[in-house]
């Protein structure tokens, strides 16, 4: 049996903002401040003619767009997060999901994010 190559890259970036989580029985139900860690990992089968399946510079592009977005706010208040709380497991679902639809290609698919609000704390977010 051959065996298909497999390939998985990693760009890491970060932004600051401030959320609360409404519900939580804490600390975390008043607003405080961030400087979240994500990770984006992106599987591919092939390479091209030149030997890369995906650029970094594209992957980072496409984070950095979104990322954008959120830098700087009260997550609370945007629209992605009116109706459920910005924890750090419905960021990393917001991210993979808006990352899949700028760079999912035939053989090229996010395979998982990772959100993190302290060096200690994250959160795994794929789907199968």
């Amino acid at each position: 049996m051959v065996s298909k190559p497999h390939f998985e890259i990693c760009v890491q970036s970060q932004f600051s903002a401030a959320h609360h989580l409404n519900g939580y029985k804490g600390t975390c139900e008043r607003q405080h401040g961030h400087n979240w860690q994500v990770k984006v990992f992106v599987q591919y089968t092939e390479l091209d003619e030149i030997g890369i399946g995906i650029d970094f510079c594209d992957i980072t592009k496409a984070l950095h767009n979104i990322l954008a977005e959120l830098d700087h706010t009260d997550l609370n208040t945007l629209p992605q997060f009116k109706q459920k709380n910005p924890s750090c497991e419905n960021i990393a679902a917001y991210l993979y999901k808006a990352l899949a639809k700028k760079l999912t290609r035939e053989k090229i698919r996010v395979s998982k994010v990772t959100v993190s609000e302290t060096p200690n704390c994250g959160v795994v977010y794929w789907e199968e």
